[in-house]
């Protein structure tokens, strides 16, 4: 049946539907915080805690399988009560934690610091991650890599929505799977990022919707190509990015700077804020970053990025090295 009449039928039904499942793992998620709760209130009236509380957990555990079936088990039972701990404060339950699924929640109370734990949280909810996108963002360290670009390192930002504050380093590219040794060129790099195009939006973070490749910019005496183009709604600008494969250096700076430059004076809308520009590079070279325009320009930015998934150690110790680097140029400026 095709019509409008059956359209806006259909679309009630739907809307109903998901306002139903919402609804139910909200009231899921606040349940399983409440049974943490008594559960450890439990075990505090118990002599000796870790015993009273397994045997507690193990107890429980079949009593309410038998009256409720599956997703009971002992191991369920210790996260509901790990939840509880995680989230002593009903607020954050009722406010952040019940907007997400049992099975997002659990993935974040696993994270040990505080800050990220809210910052997933927070981001989680309000781009509608997939449980999938979550793991890899958490795997990834993403909070992490956008602490590392922070330039005002330990202090508020004056602006709302800070350039930094939507800036990785390093960016991880595992899902264009490039084969080891890794040798392509800059085309290549490009094509397959559009051809991931979804995946690239998810790692370049909130905001972003693409532009064009290969985007053209014109004088009266010459054209110049840009490698990509989005646009940021939050950040209200365009930003451009320019690949490289090799390692940065002060011509990147230079072009990238012209280019900022010249999308400002011809592309850029009168409501729109100043253009940013990301060079991606595979290493940056301390001293190009210090001694270059990188240095002042607040529009400007270098990241690495990294073609496969690097394990905990090596990604924690890239964004360690990145903000070394960044508070030795800081303290230099003072």
């Amino acid at each position: 049946m095709n019509s409008p009449f059956y359209d806006d039928i259909l679309q009630i039904l739907v809307s109903a539907r998901q306002k139903t499942y919402t609804a139910i793992h909200s009231q899921m998620v606040q349940a399983y915080w409440l049974l943490g709760k008594r559960i450890v209130e439990e075990e505090q009236e118990g002599k000796e805690k870790a015993q009273y509380g397994e045997a507690l957990l193990k107890k429980l555990s079949i009593a309410l399988s038998q009256d409720f079936g599956k997703g009971f088990s002992y191991s369920n039972l210790r996260n509901f009560r790990q939840f509880y701990l995680t989230y002593p404060n009903a607020a954050i339950c009722y406010t952040l934690c019940s907007k997400l699924t049992w099975s997002h929640n659990r993935l974040i109370m696993r994270v040990e610091n505080e800050k990220a734990r809210e910052f997933y949280l927070k981001e989680c909810g309000e781009q509608n991650w997939s449980v999938r996108t979550l793991e890899r963002n958490i795997n990834t360290f993403y909070y992490q890599r956008l602490l590392s670009t922070q330039q005002t390192v330990g202090l508020s930002h004056a602006a709302k929505n800070p350039p930094q504050d939507f800036i990785k380093d390093p960016y991880i590219f595992e899902f264009l799977g490039i084969p080891e040794p890794f040798s392509f060129s800059e085309k290549e790099l490009e094509t397959a990022l559009i051809q991931n195009l979804q995946q690239f939006l998810l790692e370049l973070g909130k905001g972003f919707s693409f532009v064009g490749r290969q985007f053209r910019i014109s004088t009266e005496t010459s054209h110049f190509y840009i490698d990509l183009v989005f646009y940021n709604y939050i950040l209200k600008c365009f930003v451009l990015f320019d690949l490289k494969t090799d390692k940065l250096s002060h011509q990147d700076t230079g072009q990238m700077d012209m280019y900022i430059r010249m999308f400002d004076d011809l592309k850029k809308q009168t409501d729109d804020n100043p253009t940013l520009g990301i060079i991606l590079c595979t290493e940056k070279d301390e001293t190009i970053v210090k001694y270059s325009i990188l240095q002042e320009h607040r529009q400007l930015f270098a990241s690495k990025y990294m073609p496969f998934l690097p394990t905990e150690t090596e990604l924690i110790a890239e964004i360690e090295r990145e903000k070394d680097v960044l508070k030795r140029l800081l303290e230099e400026r003072k």
